[in-house]
């Protein structure tokens, strides 16, 4: 029971995995498949943040008595990947509109259907 409480980081970064990945494959509404890319991103971002943080160490200044540091390199490619997050969320949410103006759907399914009667 420990183990379980001592990383609970770990099991929250492993539900939200999970939870994004299951709205990915079992949504048909191509919004929601985005929302769950970007659960899943985040999940990401969640493990790189925990794994760079150094449990005792400080921000990579010299002070006197500060023997460990923690790794800044982790915090700065997860800002750089919440800004292409963002970036990679507005392209499939503006051809989600294109969808919607050109089928009148959104529903992965229904917009298959009609190209497959063409």
């Amino acid at each position: 029971m420990n183990f379980i409480l001592d990383h609970y980081n770990y099991w929250i970064t492993i539900i939200l995995m999970m939870a994004g990945f299951y709205i990915v494959i079992s949504a048909n509404n191509l919004v929601k498949k985005i929302v769950g890319l970007n659960v899943f991103q985040v999940s990401v971002f969640l493990l790189y943040i925990t794994m760079g943080k150094v449990s005792g160490g400080t921000a990579p200044i010299v002070v006197d008595g500060a023997t460990q540091y923690s790794n800044p390199l982790p915090h700065v490619l997860i800002l750089t990947a919440i800004v292409v997050g963002v970036a990679t969320t507005a392209v499939g949410l503006a051809l989600i509109v294109r969808i919607k103006g050109a089928y009148g759907t959104v529903e992965e399914n229904e917009f298959k259907d009609q190209d497959d009667a063409i």
